[in-house]
């Protein structure tokens, strides 16, 4: 019985640890979509309403030519590469602060994608996929806090979701 007392708590103050150093991992903050600047994306976007069937526009919008190079921006593990009906061809990454970052609409997934990819890598290519089939071509990025900040909710649609979304133009500035 001892053992498994010992054993419980030796897991909790490594899972401890590991959750504060997810928070003292330094965040480069990159913009994901190379060469692009703020002039690229409309500052009004995040939070825009009425979007489609999400009701409000929970990321930002990156355009660029069809091809640019969509870069990781910050050091991450991607979770998942792959395919939707809205986002088309989609990545999905863990960065620091356990925060996920989502890039939709790629026109490709580079074929050199590794679990752990540094800030600067290339992630593949800005695009028109999923809903945006048809659209001026762009980088779909959100970001998404796992650990709830409820002091970002308001009584705007949906704003209970402020407490994981992260407006990415924010996220930028904050540098």
């Amino acid at each position: 019985m001892k053992f498994f007392i010992t054993l419980r708590r030796t897991l909790l103050a490594s899972g401890a640890s590991l959750f504060l150093l997810g928070f003292l991992i330094p965040e480069a903050k990159l913009i994901p979509v190379d060469a692009a600047t703020p002039n690229d994306w409309n500052k009004d976007s995040f939070w825009y309403e009425p979007w489609g069937t999400s009701g409000v526009h929970k990321g930002i919008d990156i355009f660029a030519n069809k091809g640019t190079s969509v870069i990781a921006p910050v050091d991450m593990l991607v979770l998942y590469t792959g395919e939707s009906s809205k986002g088309g061809k989609i990545i999905v990454g863990l960065g620091p602060k356990w925060r996920i970052h989502y890039f939709a609409h790629l026109d490709q997934i580079s074929a050199n994608l590794a679990f752990a990819m540094l800030s600067g890598s290339k992630l593949g290519t800005v695009g028109d996929t999923g809903n945006a089939t048809g659209k001026q071509a762009h980088l779909h990025y959100s970001i998404l806090s796992l650990v709830p900040l409820p002091w970002r909710i308001d009584n705007s649609t949906q704003g209970y979701k402020k407490a994981i979304y992260i407006n990415p133009i924010e996220y930028f500035e904050a540098q």
